[in-house]
C-alpha cells in the first residue's frame, strides 16, 4: 500500500483555501458578533471601531426591552402566527397536494396548472387589499393567517414527494379498509415527514420576519404588532423619534437608542439560529427526494 505525499503546489493550495474559508467565516459572523457586543456594552463606553467584547458590561438593553409591554406584544404576536400560520398552511396544502397527486383525480392537470399559474402572476397590491378589506381581515389578528394558509410552492413541493412513495402503501391501506382521510393521515402525512418539516421551517422563518402585511393592514392596531415591525419602526425612526421609544420603554443610563436597536435587532434573530439547525437535516431529503425519478 503506497502512501501519497503531498505536493509542496497542494499544500499552498489547501492554506490558501483554509484561509479564504476562514476570512469569509469572519466576513459573515462579525457582524452578528459586533451588534451582540454592542448590545451588551454600555452607552458611555462605547467606542468607534471594531468591537470583539463588551465595552462596560451590562443586560440593561435587554432587561429594559423584556419589561416593555410593546416588545412583549409584539413578540407574543410573532411567536403566535409563526406556530398557527405554519401548522394551518401544512395541513391545507398538504391535503391538496394529496388530491392533486391522484391520478384518477379529474380536471387534475388542470388544476395543477392553474395553481403553477400563481406561483408567477398575482392580481397585484391595491386588489390583494381590497380583498382582505373587503373580507373585514383589516386591523384583524387573522389577516396573518388566513391569507397564508395556501401557497404553491409548497404545494408543488408536497406533491411531488407523494408521487415518489411507492403506490402500494396506498394501495394497502385502502384494502385493508382505510378510507382517503384516514389514508392520508395515518400513512400518507408520516411518511411525508422530512418535505413536511422542511415546508414548515420555511414557513416559520417567512412569518417571523414577516411585516409587510402588518404595515399594510394593521398599521393602525399598535397591540397587533409583530416584533419585526416594531425593529422596522426602531430602525426607521429618526434620532429624536428614536430616544422618544427608548424613553417610552424606560431606558436608564445603561442604554440608549443604539444599545436597543442592537438588543432587539439580536431578539429577532436568536429564535431563527435556535430552530434552524434542529430542522436543517431534513432539507436535502425534504427537497430532493422525488425530483429524481429511476
Amino acid at each position: 500500500m503506497s502512501i501519497k505525499r503531498r505536493t509542496v503546489s497542494g499544500t499552498i493550495f489547501d492554506t490558501v483555501n483554509v484561509l479564504f474559508m476562514l476570512f469569509l467565516f469572519v466576513l459573515m459572523v462579525y457582524p452578528f458578533l459586533y451588534i451582540l457586543m454592542y448590545s451588551l456594552s454600555t452607552p458611555l463606553h462605547v467606542k468607534a471601531g471594531l468591537l470583539f467584547w463588551p465595552q462596560g458590561f451590562t443586560l440593561g438593553s435587554y432587561r429594559e426591552l423584556l419589561t416593555s409591554k410593546t416588545v412583549g406584544g409584539g413578540f407574543l404576536i410573532s411567536i403566535s402566527r409563526s406556530i398557527i400560520g405554519p401548522i394551518g398552511m401544512v395541513l391545507i396544502t398538504s391535503m391538496a397536494a394529496y388530491a392533486l397527486a391522484r391520478e384518477d383525480l379529474w380536471g387534475r392537470k388542470t388544476l395543477n396548472k392553474f395553481f403553477i399559474f400563481t406561483m408567477y402572476f398575482s392580481g397585484g397590491l391595491i386588489p390583494v387589499y381590497m380583498v382582505i378589506k373587503g373580507l373585514h381581515l383589516t386591523n384583524n389578528y387573522w389577516v396573518y393567517i388566513l391569507p397564508t394558509l395556501s401557497n404553491a410552492f409548497y404545494l408543488v413541493l408536497i406533491r411531488t414527494y407523494i408521487e415518489s412513495i411507492p403506490k402500494s402503501l396506498e394501495e394497502a391501506a385502502l384494502i385493508d379498509g382505510a378510507g382517503h382521510i384516514k389514508t392520508f393521515f395515518r400513512v400518507i402525512l408520516p411518511v411525508c415527514a422530512p418535505v413536511i418539516a422542511a415546508v414548515v421551517l420555511f414557513s416559520c422563518v417567512y412569518h417571523w420576519n414577516s411585516f409587510i402585511d402588518n404595515q399594510l393592514y394593521t398599521s393602525m392596531s399598535k397591540h397587533l404588532y409583530t416584533l419585526q415591525f416594531i425593529l422596522y419602526n426602531i430602525l426607521n425612526a429618526s434620532q429624536a423619534q428614536a430616544a422618544e421609544v427608548a424613553a417610552q420603554m424606560g431606558a436608564t443610563s445603561d442604554t440608549n437608542p443604539e444599545t436597543l436597536k442592537m438588543a432587539i435587532t439580536m431578539i429577532t434573530v436568536l429564535p431563527i439560529l435556535c430552530v434552524y439547525p434542529a430542522l436543517q437535516r431534513y432539507f436535502a431529503s425534504g427537497l430532493l427526494i422525488g425530483s429524481v425519478k429511476g
